[in-house]
């Protein structure tokens, strides 16, 4: 199974595309999507809409694992997060690929075990299950592929609860 994960936000819009091979995690690609605060935020949207499209066309992932939005102090913020949200569940929606929501704790607790984990020692498991000689950057990516690798590992334990394993 191929999942995308991303982590949305307005000037930045992090996406990590993870498959799991058997028991084990590979990563498929991972980057940032940037926008400058001097275009108009219409067209920022649709930069980040077009560019998932493309990662959409080419990879194909058959799910889409994507933050919960919080609750925050800077409502401006919030709402320029909550839009990227928009835009990247209407891009799976448009072609067929279901959406999964994660909590934080969720998915430090599907990385490390632990739902109060740092963001470097979530940065170091991932480096670990994906096999790789570096902690994946920039950090937003590395967002992205947390939340595609806390499908997975939610995802299998779904499938071993269905069949009656855990």
């Amino acid at each position: 199974m191929l999942v995308l994960g991303v982590d949305s936000g307005l000037a930045n819009t992090g996406y990590g595309l993870v498959r799991a091979v058997n028991s084990k995690f590979e990563m498929v690609d991972k980057g940032n999507i940037q926008t400058t605060a001097k275009t108009p935020s219409p067209e920022r949207l649709k930069i980040i809409s077009g560019e998932l499209d493309s990662l959409v066309e080419q990879y194909q992932p058959q799910a889409l694992a994507i933050e919960e939005l919080f609750f925050s102090k800077n409502v401006t913020s919030a709402l320029a997060v909550g839009e990227a949200r928009g835009i990247a569940k209407l891009v799976a929606a448009n072609n067929g690929i279901p959406v999964f929501d994660y909590k934080p704790a969720e998915i430090k607790m599907a990385i490390v075990g632990y739902g109060a984990a740092t963001k470097r020692q979530i940065q170091e498991m991932i480096k670990v299950v994906l096999n790789l000689d570096f902690i994946p950057q920039p950090d937003h990516a590395a967002d992205a592929l947390a939340l595609a690798i806390c499908h997975l590992r939610s995802r299998k334990t779904l499938e071993l609860r269905e069949k009656h394993i855990v």
